[in-house]
């Protein structure tokens, strides 16, 4: 898919890498899966950058617009999942 991610130019480099990730990690777990534990890590990383939940539900609403693909459902998904267990998004 093209598009451009949201992101927030006052974040550094590493922030906005580190918030790409978590968006990559989105798009794997509907596209062919992701380890659950791996997903929190990101998330947590994600959570440092964006800790406010307004901030959060506009940028993930933004990426759902243009992607398709709802972080909410997904880390529902995985906080109600299993260590270990694999998140895919159907």
């Amino acid at each position: 898919m093209e598009y451009q991610y949201p992101i927030d130019y006052h974040w550094t480099t590493d922030e906005i890498v580190d918030v790409i990730k978590f968006y990559e990690a989105i798009e794997r777990a509907y596209e062919k899966g992701i380890d659950r534990d791996e997903l929190m890590t990101i998330y947590r990383r994600f959570k440092e950058i964006v800790p406010s939940k307004a901030e959060e539900k506009t940028i993930c609403g933004e990426f759902e617009d243009i992607s398709g693909y709802s972080s909410y459902k997904t880390i529902t998904k995985a906080k109600n999942a299993s260590p270990g267990e694999k998140i895919l998004i159907k």
